[in-house]
């Protein structure tokens, strides 16, 4: 609608958005002055302390011979490795999310039993109410997934008899029907989506209760329903890499802080999810995978002379984005390595053989080679630089043919996991609003009547 209030900015809004500008004048080298860690972030880019955790560690340097020292990156889900959590579900040959799920929230691996009933009970929970699809989902349906996830949260409130009462039971009970049912309100509203604004036919599959969630996410996606073993395994080990990293991180510390305040479940991950939607944060691979796309359209060959001189231009800020920004490689904590990308890169190259895709998984590996030397050579920096986990998961997720529209959806159904751990945490532990604290710099003035102005 062209006269639609809620999308158009008229010259009045431009002029009110440049005067909004013009009164926040704070300065960079402000921050240093007055101590402040931009970003939580000191200068190392190591995160400000503000709050304990047994969840889960990240560890990217240690004191070696009294020297600070980087190290190749850990994970621990629980003080576990996550290399040895992802081996040994690949060992035994079955999946491990939901395991992972279950670390993540009760502390303890489970045991045999224990997990077939804590998939059982996932299973039970895998239902949206009665006409939801129809009335929530279907209705509206925006353009971005994370919106659809937010506003299906928010909407669950409404069909929950207890929705405020925030003791551990229930709001256990409430995560546990989150993180089953986020898998339906992701690909649904990508169906939806599809059908309402591209007409593409529409199409709902019911998840099946004998399939784990990763075989689910592909069954209810596919038209089909068709998967294939390496598929799920693949997209199985996707989320158990991603269902936690700290506490830290942007989406989980809002977890935290939004928790603090003592409001409802639905409020606290819809918060998660509006953090997590933005590309600083869960909206990468998207990048990576575009970037990919770019480079094959832009140079003739996939030799290393050609590689090397697109991502030349790329930090020239010439081509792709001109962000000047290489995706997928470097992180915020770690330095050497990225123990997250390290194991997707070995299902990566599985699965490129299983998808005939070979070639491209070799040029994902030319291009990590290459433009970490560009990087080292070109910038001064404080610590290596090596793929991230958005690297080999923008890849794979092209591999299994997954709709980009769902690249960070899915980063939130194996995000769930920690986001509750996290909040069970908070409730249980701290008593306390988080509330840090902010340095005012404008200077005082006086009050000037209207008359007078």
């Amino acid at each position: 609608m062209a006269n639609n209030p809620y999308s158009v900015i008229t010259p009045y809004i431009e002029d009110l958005a440049a005067k909004s500008c013009c009164a926040n004048g704070i300065m960079p080298e402000m921050y240093a002055q007055h101590n402040v860690k931009r970003g939580l972030r000191d200068l190392h880019g190591r995160g400000v302390l503000t709050g304990l955790t047994e969840i889960s560690e990240v560890i990217s340097h240690k004191i070696i011979d009294g020297v600070d020292t980087n190290i190749p990156g850990e994970l621990c889900y629980r003080g576990i490795n996550v290399k040895d959590l992802t081996a040994g579900c690949m060992d035994e040959d079955r999946y491990g999310f939901e395991e992972c799920v279950y670390l993540l929230l009760f502390g303890t691996l489970p045991t045999q039993d224990e997990l077939l009933e804590f998939c059982g009970l996932l299973s039970r929970y895998r239902s949206l109410p009665t006409s939801f699809p129809r009335d929530v989902i279907m209705k509206a349906p925006s353009k971005d997934m994370m919106n659809t996830l937010a506003r299906s949260v928010l909407t669950l409130y409404s069909y929950d008899d207890n929705p405020d009462d925030i003791s551990i039971p229930n709001v256990l009970r409430q995560c546990l029907q989150l993180i089953a049912i986020f898998p339906m309100l992701a690909v649904y509203g990508y169906h939806s989506f599809k059908y309402y604004h591209e007409g593409q036919s529409l199409y709902i599959h019911p998840p099946k209760a004998e399939l784990s969630t990763a075989q689910n996410l592909l069954h209810m996606l596919r038209p089909d329903g068709a998967f294939t073993e390496t598929e799920a395994r693949t997209l199985d080990l996707a989320l158990v890499l991603h269902a936690e990293h700290g506490g830290g991180n942007n989406s989980t510390f809002t977890t935290h802080v939004v928790s603090s305040s003592g409001t409802d479940t639905y409020s606290s991950v819809a918060a998660s999810l509006g953090s997590l939607k933005g590309p600083r944060h869960g909206g990468a691979n998207i990048k990576v995978v575009q970037m990919f796309d770019d480079m094959k359209a832009n140079i003739s060959d996939w030799s290393d002379d050609s590689v090397r001189a697109y991502l030349t231009k790329i930090l020239n800020k010439e081509a792709f984005d001109r962000a000047g920004l290489i995706y997928g490689l470097g992180h915020a904590i770690y330095s050497v390595s990225d123990p997250r990308a390290e194991v997707l890169k070995s299902f990566a190259k599985k699965l490129s053989i299983e998808k005939g895709m070979e070639e491209e998984y070799d040029l994902y590996k030319r291009t990590a080679r290459i433009a970490s030397d560009l990087i080292a050579q070109r910038r001064k920096i404080y610590k290596g630089v090596s793929p991230n986990v958005d690297f080999y998961s923008g890849m794979i997720y092209r591999m299994l043919n997954l709709p980009e529209e769902l690249y960070t959806p899915l980063f939130a159904v194996a995000r769930i996991a920690g986001w509750s751990a996290h909040r069970i945490e908070e409730l249980q532990n701290a008593g306390k609003i988080i509330r840090p604290a902010y340095m005012c710099v404008k200077e005082r003035r006086d009050y000037v009547p209207l008359s007078e102005r």
